[in-house]
């Protein structure tokens, strides 16, 4: 019987035990046994699928792994013990020294920074997009252009990237899409059926969506992840079994608590809406966003972050976060509190004002991940706190 991928990420499962439990038991070794040499050496010679050691394989990082692959869509899979080791992992499994990698301007802090300030050290050059100006991306790509990588929605500017037609430019050129669904999740868009060839997350975020534990996941192609997991076994980069057992769990409630994020979303923007201390605002399905087509034909609702801009800039931003009493104010976003930024003077702090504002960062923008608390509250929250910004 066929089933829905939502319906996967509920049932798939860790074979039963002999205790015969209902809930995946925690698999918490560093090893694992073989009742002779041959299966032993079955195993190393990878003629079977047993498990030999955690950095390699775990039960639980395997039932992680196979609801990602259900909720993507996706042949194979491979976890990480964060998002940036999964982000750094296909930087170094794919791209070889004298090779060239496009991505897009708006990228998460840290991964501008391996872009900007690691890759030269390997020969790898790099181009950024204008995300804003689809018709000189092809222009960028190099006979050396080995992958191109991006967000979208994009952190913070919530920027979308139509995937169907990078997909056809990539297809084009035979070059590696590698799609961080990092803001969507598999729940709100599914970029493999646009053309991506690897789909990554911060499994940290909404994947998780209580602010516990970290965690990072590609998955697509299965020629790929081959060339990942090759990488990532010799080098290390392993997710904790304690880790993928709470992330498999967050997993059976994933497509509830995105549909109430988005929920939220809606209402606590209908709130904002021409209050006047606020400049503009941005969410990927309210029709005053420059890409509302784009994000209508790829996801299937908003998500949970809004972006607005304060009149009177990065003070205001500071005096807005200051005034909060109810949100976080902390670095994580996807937990079912709400949390606020400010990008100006926290996370993009370092860029240069042109750098800010090529990837849509005003000084007086907020970010607010709309979090699983009653609206009511959340909007109570932000609307006192503007009027004392």
């Amino acid at each position: 019987m066929a089933q829905h991928p939502n319906t996967k990420a509920i049932r798939i499962q860790t074979p039963r035990t002999d205790q015969m439990e209902h809930s995946t038991p925690l698999f918490l070794t560093s090893s694992f046994c073989f009742d002779n040499a041959e299966e032993m050496r079955a195993a190393f010679a990878e003629e079977n699928d047993a498990n030999i050691y955690s950095r390699f394989s775990n039960p639980n990082v395997q039932e992680f792994i196979d609801k990602i692959c259900a909720l993507e869509g996706a042949e194979d899979g491979f976890a990480t013990a964060s998002g940036m080791s999964a982000i750094f992992g296909c930087f170094m499994a794919f791209l070889n020294s004298g090779d060239h990698l496009l991505s897009c301007g708006s990228v998460f802090g840290s991964t501008h920074t391996i872009i900007t300030k690691y890759l030269h050290r390997w020969d790898i050059q790099y181009d950024y997009a204008d995300i804003h100006n689809p018709d000189s991306w092809e222009a960028l790509i190099k006979p050396n252009t080995r992958l191109i990588y991006i967000e979208t929605p994009t952190n913070p500017g919530l920027d979308i990237v139509d995937m169907e037609w990078l997909g056809k430019l990539a297809k084009k050129h035979d070059i590696i899409l590698i799609v961080d669904n990092c803001f969507a999740t598999p729940i709100l868009q599914k970029p493999i059926e646009f053309g991506a060839d690897l789909v990554l997350h911060s499994a940290t975020k909404w994947l998780d969506g209580q602010g516990r534990v970290l965690g990072g996941i590609v998955v697509g192609k299965k020629a790929l992840i081959r060339e990942l997991y090759v990488f990532c076994r010799n080098t290390g980069p392993s997710l904790s079994p304690f880790n993928a057992w709470i992330l498999s769990k967050s997993l059976e409630t994933l497509d509830v608590r995105m549909q109430r994020h988005c929920d939220n979303a809606e209402q606590l923007l209908k709130a904002l809406e021409g209050h006047p201390k606020i400049n503009w605002i941005r969410y990927p399905f309210h029709p005053s966003h420059p890409m509302y087509e784009i994000a209508k034909k790829q996801m299937t609702r908003g998500g949970g972050l809004i972006t607005f801009d304060l009149k009177g800039g990065l003070e205001s931003g500071r005096k807005f976060l200051d005034a909060l009493r109810m949100l976080s104010l902390t670095s994580n976003l996807g937990d079912s509190r709400s949390i606020a930024s400010h990008p100006a003077s926290t996370t993009h702090s370092k860029l240069t004002r042109e750098e800010q504002e090529s990837v849509s960062i005003t000084p007086g923008l907020i970010r607010i991940s709309v979090g699983l608390e009653q609206v009511d509250d959340i909007i109570e929250d932000i609307l006192q706190a503007l009027e004392k910004c």
